[in-house]
């Protein structure tokens, strides 16, 4: 009883501390994730000992946890995206979501099969954990509102919201290489046959779940008077079905949470117009909702907006909860963290394998300097990445075990380089005023 009141308190004042001291932190370079992250080692095994997680032992509920963390991200990220799906804002997240994304593997793979005298597979898990970029960790990056579309922002955005899901086959092939099970998939064309349609089912499933829940109670709510309030329930009745429903299709999951937050917002435009949600509801008081709820031309604006502030407010407490777990493994083998492999991977990660790949993707896009610079920078590695050591660590755990601590400091790395850099980058850039976006 004793521990289980220490950790009620830890909690609680975390939490307190957070919410009174958001706007100072929002001021200083640094963010809550380094906090939450500092407070994991803290009260891990370099520590109190308090929380002292086995990351081969615990494996599969780590990356449960982790997944579900993920999944409400993922949905959120979906929600902030308003724009048609024609609309140029489009060409750049996908730009970087895919093609710098391979170009990310391709260029750390070979570093890790050469430089590290890696197994093939176990080089691919390592350069496919570390080659998404986190949409946890990078919220303060995201649009300031749903509609706003500044290109950066947007562009960052939608990138964290599709490479978590497209990372996904590439750390499956690395584990079936490690574990000799690549025999399922011997055949090229089956390989990418199921890729395929791990890719179109996912989005097939989110868009259809997606439009759907929003059409059915938006319409039971005009209609009927019927389905009021309770927006959290909706957004996470809709993400545990869209994710669930994926996965035993055979789909990639991810992807599947982050289009039904796409096309949820995408209905809801459709019926909104051009004006953004926050302005067609500016002039709502508390005791109207009700009503709002019912109102034909602000019910779609209602239900999305209500569905985004609950997950991103979920978010919120995912972020501290799951830094504060990484936190407590990265307390555990912080030794194996400070070697020449790890450091020499995360130098090449960040300062060549990134820039290049966003340089490499954004050709002919029009993006200024300053944009390409600051989207090459700002690729924070957090979550995403711990869910795909988690999952490689729970299938092939002896043959991943030399790229845990590689793996580990990229996170830490990047929680602490870019959340000091962030604040003061996105200031510059956006002094600069770059004058073609």
């Amino acid at each position: 009883m004793m521990i289980e009141g220490i950790w009620y308190v830890l909690v609680g004042i975390l939490l307190i501390a957070m919410a009174v001291a958001r706007n100072v932190i929002a001021r200083l370079p640094m963010t809550g994730a380094m906090i939450y992250l500092v407070v994991g080692f803290v009260i891990g095994p370099a520590g109190f000992g308090l929380l002292d997680v086995d990351i081969y032992d615990d494996a599969h509920v780590l990356r449960l946890i982790t997944e579900c963390g993920l999944i409400i991200s993922l949905f959120a990220i979906g929600l902030h995206l308003r724009a048609p799906l024609g609309n140029r804002l489009w060409s750049a997240p996908f730009r970087l979501a895919l093609p710098a994304m391979l170009i990310t593997i391709a260029v750390m793979t070979a570093a890790a099969w050469y430089g590290m005298a890696l197994q093939f597979g176990v080089a691919l898990i390592m350069a496919a954990a570390m080659a998404p970029t986190d949409p946890v960790l990078a919220n303060e990056l995201r649009p300031r509102e749903a509609g706003d579309e500044d290109p950066l922002r947007f562009s960052l955005s939608g990138e964290g919201g599709a490479n978590d899901g497209a990372a996904y086959p590439f750390v499956l092939l690395g584990v079936l290489l490690c574990t000799g099970r690549d025999a399922e998939y011997a055949s090229p064309w089956l390989l990418g046959a199921s890729l395929v349609w791990g890719v179109v089912v996912a989005a097939a499933i989110g868009w259809g779940m997606g439009s759907l829940t929003e059409a059915l109670v938006a319409r039971l709510r005009i209609r009927y008077a019927q389905a009021l309030g309770f927006e959290g329930f909706f957004a996470l009745g809709l993400i545990m079905a869209c994710y669930g429903v994926t996965v035993l299709a055979q789909g990639f999951g991810f992807l599947a949470v982050f289009c039904a937050g796409v096309a949820l917002r995408r209905r809801e435009m459709a019926a909104t117009g051009e004006e953004r949600p926050s302005e067609a509801l500016q002039d709502i008081r508390q005791g109207e909702r009700g009503q709002v709820s019912k109102d034909p031309e602000l019910a779609h604006a209602y239900l999305a907006e209500s569905m985004m502030a609950f997950s991103v407010e979920m978010e919120g407490i995912v972020e501290l909860a799951l830094m504060v777990i990484i936190g407590s493994v990265v307390s555990a083998h912080w030794r194996e963290m400070i070697a020449w492999g790890p450091v020499i991977m995360m130098v090449l990660l960040f300062f060549v394998a990134r820039p290049l790949a966003v340089y490499a993707a954004m050709l002919g896009t029009g993006a200024t300097w300053q944009r390409k610079l600051v989207s090459a920078w700002l690729g924070f590695r957090g979550v995403g990445t711990f869910f795909y050591l988690m999952y490689a660590v729970e299938h092939a755990p002896q043959q991943v075990r030399p790229v845990v601590p590689v793996v580990l400091a990229a996170i830490v790395v990047s929680v602490f380089l870019h959340g000091m850099s962030a604040s003061p980058v996105l200031k510059w850039y956006y002094r600069a005023k770059p004058a073609r976006d």
